[in-house]
């Protein structure tokens, strides 16, 4: 690949397969390089640091999951009750099927995620913003009851750490899973009603 056509997303992508090959204690730059076909410079020249490169692509990976629930938060016409639960059941998925279809990239992100306090703070907070939106407008519209739509998005987040703390991934197979996260949510919408 010649330098010219040498993009961060291009190192992006190329790190997450050097990450998902060799996991995160044995990939270097050089191996992100030379899958490239560049030299460790080039790559440097768009990220200054090996942890730079880590705290990039782990917040590449965290925002695929902000894009897909800002759609159902700003995009969806549905009413409060059915966009907050849609949110929650969709976060969940998300973290699910990022843990099933890819367990070595999952295990590896366990780890960067770790490294990457600031990125995860941020995705966190792009989280609860989110349901403080959805919430907000529910109690605007009257569906629900909520002095401080911030104080009670953190408390449904928390309240659902099970279903999307990665710590958690575990117990997401076990087959008493969705029943459970469905009582979850019911209660947490019964707790928000007017």
């Amino acid at each position: 690949m010649s330098t010219e056509n040498l993009t961060s997303e291009r190192i992006l992508e190329a790190t997450e397969e050097v990450l998902r090959r060799y996991g995160p204690a044995k990939a270097t730059v050089v191996d992100v390089a030379r899958l490239l076909g560049v030299s460790h410079g080039s790559v440097y020249r768009h990220f200054r640091t090996k942890a730079a490169l880590r705290e990039a692509v782990t917040a590449r990976w965290l925002r695929r999951t902000e894009v897909a629930l800002a759609e159902l938060t700003d995009g969806s016409p549905a009413p409060g009750p059915e966009k907050l639960r849609a949110w929650l059941l969709a976060l969940f998925d998300s973290k699910r099927h990022k843990a099933g279809d890819d367990p070595e990239l999952f295990a590896t992100f366990s780890v960067l995620i770790d490294e990457s306090s600031g990125v995860v703070e941020d995705h966190l907070a792009e989280l609860t913003g989110q349901l403080t939106r959805i919430i907000d407008a529910g109690v605007r519209a009257g569906e629900f009851s909520a002095d401080d739509p911030a104080e009670a998005a953190a408390a449904v987040f928390a309240a659902t750490d099970r279903f999307h703390d990665p710590a958690h991934a575990p117990e997401w197979r076990r087959p008493t899973v969705e029943a459970e996260f469905t009582a979850v949510a019911d209660l947490l919408l019964r707790g928000l009603r007017p």
